[in-house]
């Protein structure tokens, strides 16, 4: 695995200088669209992103791109200077690009023929904006049709448990580049999850945040569900379009850690007035997410820590109600060593959580 971050880097669209090199002129100065496909046309994604025509934008962890090329290399054309991307060719990880800044960055020496090539956001940047350009060919090679999208289909909604905050740290002792450097939303347990079912998935999480309040009562005008329409997490008032392709049979919520986590002086809750609008919340964001998907998508309401038993009666409440397709699952924390950053889920976890998680959604009815 190579690491690029903190090297200086060559102009957009052009490779870095080396002997019999083409700079002007070359198919490598030439954007996403060389092989005369969109970027639409030639990369997959589930992830929300903003069409802007020539490229794509989006904020959230874990969104994905993958692509099909033929050829000896690739080049990668992205604009971040925030997050980390692992690059990966053939199911294997042959890069991870630290805050790559504006560029296209280039996978050499694959053996001539078809390869995939998939592109994944490692982690959380919730106050910028990415851009993904597609992929280029090198001299000789082609960028060709994208790949199929699955047949199945898992959002998953969340904190910084499904984000997977720090979960490859190896340590819970962590500065805030610390974090950023070792979150992978990649190995977060919802990816491993939709992995194992060969599913298209979302990780719409937010590290902090909460149903109605957030951790250590950071933050008061805002929530979870002050962001969850959004394609783009810093832009106010920014809404999502669906292409209409995204029709999840699962959607997973697990939100009440930081709801529940110890009051501090000032705050405005009681434990009992905390309970009733985290219930009342809940109850309201599931009713939503049934009007944006319809009767079929299950609904997976996880509970977790402190907020288990109002997970439960939320639950409970929407069943008796006649909504039998939401269901309670409780993320058991036996043998987990919460060895992720600041105490949370380590990669080790993540896999364990997956593993109990996958028996539950095969259990649905929905076929899988």
């Amino acid at each position: 695995m190579t690491f690029s971050g903190g090297n200086p880097k060559p102009e957009r669209g052009k490779r870095p200088a080396a002997p019999g090199a083409v700079e002007a002129g070359s198919p490598y100065e030439l954007g996403p669209s060389v092989h005369g496909k969109s970027v639409s046309e030639q990369v997959h994604t589930a992830g929300r992103v903003k069409d802007c025509g020539t490229t794509w934008e989006f904020s959230w962890p874990g969104v994905y791109f993958e692509g099909r090329i033929r050829g000896t290399g690739l080049g990668v054309v992205i604009d971040c200077a925030a997050a980390d991307y692992d690059v990966q060719v053939d199911g294997a990880t042959v890069a991870t690009l630290v805050t790559p800044g504006d560029t296209t960055h280039w996978i050499d020496g694959l053996r001539y023929g078809e390869h995939t090539v998939r592109v994944v956001k490692r982690n959380d940047t919730p106050g910028d904006t990415s851009t993904f350009g597609g992929f280029v060919a090198s001299p000789g090679g082609a960028v060709l049709s994208k790949p199929a999208p699955r047949d199945r289909q898992i959002e998953f909604i969340g904190d910084s448990i499904t984000v997977g905050y720090g979960n490859v740290s190896g340590t819970g002792d962590c500065d805030t580049e610390h974090v950023k450097r070792n979150t992978n939303s990649d190995v977060s347990h919802g990816a491993l999850t939709a992995h194992q079912l060969d599913a298209d998935y979302q990780i719409n999480g937010f590290s902090g945040l909460g149903m109605v309040r957030n951790v250590a009562g950071i933050c008061p005008d805002v929530t979870y569900r002050t962001y969850y329409d959004r394609a783009l997490l810093n832009v106010d008032g920014d809404v999502w379009q669906n292409p209409g392709t995204w029709r999840p049979q699962v959607v997973v919520v697990n939100l009440g850690s930081n709801d529940f986590s110890d009051l501090v002086p000032g705050e405005p809750w009681t434990p009992d007035s905390l309970a009733v609008a985290y219930r009342t919340a809940y109850g309201e964001f599931l009713r939503k997410l049934r009007a944006r998907y319809g009767a079929g998508t299950a609904l997976v309401a996880v509970g977790f820590d402190r907020n288990a038993e109002h997970v439960r009666q939320v639950v409970a409440a929407r069943n008796d109600i006649g909504d039998s397709g939401v269901h309670y699952w409780f993320l058991d924390q036996s043998g987990l060593d919460f060895l992720g950053c600041d105490g949370h889920t380590s990669a080790r976890d993540d896999r364990a959580i997956a593993d109990r998680l996958v028996p539950f959604l095969r259990s649905l009815p929905t076929g899988w």
